[in-house]
């Protein structure tokens, strides 16, 4: 269907292929979503998922799973790619930063031996030089076993380096949102109404007191291999938990949001003129969307449909990852082009 998926090789494979029906095979790699209009976001829960709105998406062919380490795998051994993680940084970037901070490194996430207060997320991120895609929580660790996990550790410009090698796309927020909820309008879950998460998850997420104490009802402390818990509606697996996913679209601040699950790379850095000038931050944000294995109703409630966070375009952590999507005849969308209605 794409290059990593028998597309024929050549020019064509570095953009996003058009299809010319939705009747084109998926095998088990793809769920055809027919598209329609739902209520978007949510009234009920964070400030930045506000107001609900009415919003119409058109249809597109979406992973079913999230991307995992094998199949980024192929991609890197097909291309060389090195990830943003496993480059040292331009100190032109970054200016002011300590020589020694501007190495090759990532965030991962640390349990702490108590409670701690909630507000101060570097109690439990910890900038790890030499973690990478291949070393989720640094040096010394390695991806043995892990094959069928999400692959975590990736920037916003080495999953675009991706789906453009792969002929495939990143979802736009409304895609994501539509394609999460299976079917169910206005439900707070992707499963339905109730939250069953403490006593008989449906996601890999947290079960206890965050971040000190995590009792793994689910059965995990980090990532899960991808499909371990029951699909949506609509066949989809990991539309909650497991791993944040990047979209398209870029972060507008324009309901606030609190930066609980996506610290940003603390050596700093500046915005680039030819980056996206609507985010006045000093480095541009993307949409996430899903939450993690990380999110806890004490804390972080952001594994549901309507949730979305700002994620720094150059930091890469131990609980983001993605999935593509594929849209017929070629339509593109580099964010937020869903219509509202």
């Amino acid at each position: 269907m794409a290059r990593g998926r028998g597309l024929r090789p050549g020019p064509a494979s570095m953009r996003e292929r058009a299809l010319p029906t939705p009747d084109v095979p998926s095998g088990d790699d793809m769920v055809w979503i027919e598209g329609g209009e739902f209520s978007m976001g949510s009234n009920d829960h964070y400030p930045e998922e506000s107001p609900a709105h009415r919003v119409e998406v058109g249809g597109f062919w979406i992973d079913r799973r999230q991307v995992t380490n094998e199949r980024f795998a192929r991609f890197v051994e097909a291309t060389g790619f090195v990830t943003l993680a496993e480059r040292t940084p331009d100190p032109a970037m970054y200016p002011g930063a300590a020589a020694d901070d501007l190495v090759p490194g990532a965030l991962v996430f640390f349990p702490t031996d108590g409670p701690v207060d909630l507000h101060d997320y570097s109690a439990w991120w910890r900038w790890i030089p030499g973690a990478d895609w291949r070393h989720p929580t640094g040096p010394g660790s390695s991806l043995e076993g892990l094959e069928r996990h999400p692959v975590v550790h990736v920037a916003a410009e080495d999953v675009e380096a991706f789906t453009a090698w792969e002929g495939t796309a990143l979802p736009t927020e409304a895609e994501w949102e539509f394609a999460a909820r299976g079917g169910l309008e206005g439900a707070a879950f992707t499963w339905g109404a109730d939250d069953p998460q403490d006593t008989a998850p449906k996601a890999n997420t947290w079960q206890g007191r965050f971040p000190w104490e995590n009792t793994e009802v689910d059965g995990w402390t980090r990532t899960a291999p991808v499909g371990s818990f029951e699909p949506n509606g609509y066949g989809l697996y990991d539309m909650a938990g497991n791993v944040w996913e990047w979209t398209a679209d870029w972060y507008s601040g324009h309901h606030g949001g609190s930066p609980c699950c996506v610290p940003t790379d603390p050596r700093g850095g500046r915005l680039e003129e030819s980056l996206d000038p609507r985010d006045a931050v000093p480095i541009p944000r993307r949409v996430l969307k899903g939450g993690s294995h990380l999110c806890a109703p004490s804390y972080c409630l952001r594994y549901r449909p309507a949730a979305r966070q700002p994620q720094a375009i150059d930091t890469s952590m131990s609980h983001l990852g993605f999935r593509t999507v594929l849209r017929p005849n070629g339509a593109r969308s580099s964010g937020g082009e869903h219509r509202r209605r």
